[in-house]
């Protein structure tokens, strides 16, 4: 017996591992074909900018209020540390760099796979479900040009200009607790910000982070679609899915990139 439950153990461990080494497979293969599909999609690039409306300009609600509540509490977190040594009028760097640097890029993703990447997952695994993609394939149309694609570029696009919102209403947030409400003075906030916050270092690292960000949700949450079984409790699961797997990519990629930026 303990054989038996030992041997049955090492199979299902066994079994998970090849199912998540065939799964990173199918994913960079879906990446690949998707990276090459991309020269059709741009001529129907109609496509694109209606799925830059759907997963960005309708995530503008959650990024721009998330956005002024962190900037707020950040504003009054970093006074409250700040004027134990004297540094109050510092405010507005810490704010402008913390957003800048870490919080805009990381939020603004986690907050994309929660909206915008369940909803591309759902749509796609019942566009499966429903044999929408099967149907293509019949008419000779490829879902990868036709669909993968469009939403693909849309997420890439979309993210690096929610990251720059994001970090706009955040430091706009944070001015309006510093200046108004506790009193810091307008001049020194602006300045010091101005003087301290980098183009290349700071502004542009944000940026590209942001877009990596955007390529790996984005991804994710369209493999999780594609691949999922087409059923209502399939697609919930690939949807849970989407949003588990993208926040750990997020957090992961932006150690990785943080470590990379920092030794340059």
């Amino acid at each position: 017996m303990i054989v038996n439950s030992r041997l049955h153990l090492f199979c299902t461990i066994g079994h998970r591992f090849t199912q998540r080494i065939w799964r990173l497979g199918a994913g960079a293969r879906l990446f690949w074909l998707t990276i090459i599909s991309s020269g059709e999609s741009f001529r129907r690039f109609h496509l694109t900018i209606r799925e830059v409306y759907f997963t960005g300009v309708m995530s503008l609600i959650i990024i721009v209020v998330s956005a002024f509540f962190v900037g707020m509490v950040l504003a009054l977190q970093g006074y409250n540390t700040l004027q134990r040594y004297g540094s109050s009028e510092a405010i507005g760097v810490l704010v402008a760099l913390a957003l800048v640097r870490e919080l805009g890029p990381v939020v603004t993703a986690l907050l994309f796979a929660g909206r915008a990447g369940t909803a591309i997952t759902a749509e796609i695994g019942l566009m499966k479900a429903t044999e929408q993609l099967s149907a293509m394939e019949m008419m000779a149309v490829s879902p990868i040009s036709r669909v993968i694609a469009p939403r693909f570029w849309a997420g890439v696009i979309a993210m690096p200009i929610l990251n720059v919102l994001f970090c706009m209403v955040g430091i706009l947030g944070g001015y309006l607790v510093a200046v108004p409400l506790i009193g810091v003075d307008a001049g020194a906030f602006w300045s010091q910000m101005q003087a301290n916050v980098d183009w290349r270092l700071d502004i542009l690292n944000g940026v590209i982070k942001s877009a990596v960000f955007g390529v790996a949700c984005t991804m994710i949450a369209l493999f999780e679609g594609y691949d999922a079984p087409p059923t209502a409790e399939g697609v919930s699961s690939a949807t849970t899915r989407t949003v588990v797997t993208s926040s750990l990519a997020v957090l992961g990629l932006d150690f990785a990139l943080t470590s990379f930026m920092i030794s340059i």
